[in-house]
């Protein structure tokens, strides 16, 4: 009996034993599953985020209009009277949008086009319940809104683009053209703009309002010295003709950035000598020329403020030199660098 009692207890040990190692094994098992799925999730978020759309730095007057849905001021975009041969693309994605060939004259103050590269627009229902909300289909980037039965060509559409959501690519030119931005504010706009449009490596100059709160400000408002906005100047240039800093040298040649309270008999805040800086290294070069300046004996008054939504001013302000001729009266330029 006491031999078969031990036999059991060897034979009860064995199991336990084989059990146990069972469990061990499976346990391993799971275990390594667990870090499979792991590290297989890690390498497919690498993966996503190594693959994931890179988007182009936008200024904030094209994040005003392609991130919160705004809108350019009518026949003040570049591409408006624009009919040269070539392709349309999203400026935050540079996805292609629209061809040349179905560009037309709408006289509605936008960019017109009948038809879309396939797949390139997506049409939703505005915000407003009636109009329909045309945005880039790859990046969602806002474009404006599409019209039908309006008959002016044979595909009875239109599609109503801002300029500034678009860049456009020359046929023959493979890859987007670089530009960059400049904002300046020195006294009234008219005088400085004169200056910059004649400019080596300056592609496009608009003049209007930018620093205060109001949105779409007009002049009447920004006259009444309410809204906190200065009278400024964007320019488009070509960085492999002409550098930022060769512009805020001209800028501070062109007006007396001494004066604290405006430009000659202009005076108000609207009138202030402001470089607003899209970034970092256009900030350190504008302190750097100041600081060039303040070393000669010049009490600069320029201040350095970071660009917000730039607002274009009212047709009528924009080319006011070069459609009326003649030279400023409140500028000239005076050698100080």
């Amino acid at each position: 009996m006491k031999a078969s009692l031990n036999s059991i207890n060897q034979i009860t040990n064995a199991f336990f034993t084989l059990f146990s190692f069972i469990i061990l094994i499976s346990l391993s098992s799971c275990q390594g599953q667990g870090l499979k799925k792991k590290d297989e999730s890690k390498n497919n978020s690498t993966i996503q985020k190594d693959t994931a759309m890179k988007l182009n730095k936008l200024t904030p007057a094209e994040e005003y209009v392609i991130l919160q849905k705004g809108t350019d001021r009518p026949y003040t975009g570049e591409y408006t009277d624009h009919f040269k041969k070539g392709t349309y693309v999203c400026r935050q994605c540079n996805a292609p949008l629209y061809n040349s060939d179905s560009k037309f004259h709408s006289d509605c103050g936008w960019p017109s086009f009948d038809d879309e590269i396939l797949g390139s627009v997506k049409k939703t229902v505005d915000a407003d319940g009636d109009r329909t909300e045309i945005t880039c289909e790859r990046c969602g980037g806002h474009l404006g809104h599409v019209f039908y039965g309006e008959g002016m060509t044979e595909k009875n559409t239109r599609f109503c683009v801002n300029s500034t959501s678009m860049i456009f690519i020359a046929e023959g030119d493979s890859e987007k053209p670089v530009v960059n931005k400049a904002i300046f504010a020195g006294g009234c706009f008219w005088g400085v703009e004169y200056y910059f449009q004649h400019a080596l490596g300056v592609i496009s100059t608009t003049v209007g309002y930018i620093g205060g709160s109001t949105s779409n400000p007009t002049y009447k408002e920004v006259c009444s010295r309410n809204t906190g906005h200065y009278e400024a100047i964007e320019i488009t240039f070509d960085p492999a003709k002409t550098t930022y800093e060769a512009l805020a040298k001209l800028f501070f040649e062109i007006h007396d950035p001494t004066q604290a309270d405006g430009q000659g008999n202009d005076r108000g805040a609207q009138y202030l000598s402001v470089v607003f800086y899209q970034d970092d290294t256009q900030k350190s070069t504008a302190e750097k020329l100041i600081t060039i300046l303040k070393g000669k004996g010049y009490k600069v008054a320029t201040k350095l403020i970071k660009a917000s939504t730039f607002w274009p001013a009212e047709e009528y302000h924009q080319d006011y030199y070069e459609k009326e001729g003649g030279t400023p009266y409140c500028h000239k330029k005076v050698e100080r660098f």
